[in-house]
């Protein structure tokens, strides 16, 4: 369990990576923002690096355990909502990659994304998609990442079913 303080720090860090982007983002700033020194920062963090991986690090988990824990069972829709809440709780991270796509590089993050896209779209429709079924595969789940994203601001209540129900359109599951 985090400290007190180092969740302060992520906290400021991912605000301030979601505002300006990591690269332009500097550690002196957030020991500003936060009122403490860059010393103290560093107790907690040795570096930019090393707070953007521990910020990143919990999606990373979350998706993983997502799809160890979920199995070839499960109705898709349930399946694509469930993904679509992982995917909400993770939005300020993901409005970091997409800001500054240097952080698909963090724990080899643009491998890894593609690598879950495939096993999901697998338990959603089967291992053998032809090229149709890829395209409707990739444009339901990279839009209900947009939607995370483009509508973050608004309640999961109001974006979820509409999200969800396209992504099911869009993947054929009628």
């Amino acid at each position: 369990m985090p400290s007190d303080t180092k969740s302060r720090i992520q906290a400021v860090a991912r605000e301030l990576f979601v505002q300006q982007g990591v690269q332009n983002t500097s550690l002196r700033q957030i020991s500003e923002r936060l009122g403490i020194t860059k010393p103290a920062l560093y107790y907690h963090f040795s570096s930019r690096d090393d707070l953007v991986r521990s910020i990143v690090q919990p999606l990373v988990e979350d998706i993983e355990r997502f799809l160890r824990d979920r199995g070839q069972a499960g109705e898709p829709r349930e399946l694509l909502a469930d993904y679509f809440e992982l995917i909400w709780r993770h939005r300020e991270v993901i409005v970091m990659m997409v800001r500054d796509l240097s952080t698909l590089g963090f724990l080899d993050l643009g491998t890894r994304m593609f690598e879950w896209r495939r096993e999901l779209v697998a338990r959603l429709l089967g291992p053998e998609l032809g090229l149709e079924q890829q395209i409707r595969a990739t444009v339901a789940l990279g839009g209900m990442s947009d939607c995370a994203v483009e509508f973050a601001h608004l309640p999961l209540e109001e974006v979820k079913p509409t999200a969800v129900e396209t992504a099911a359109v869009a993947l054929g599951l009628l």
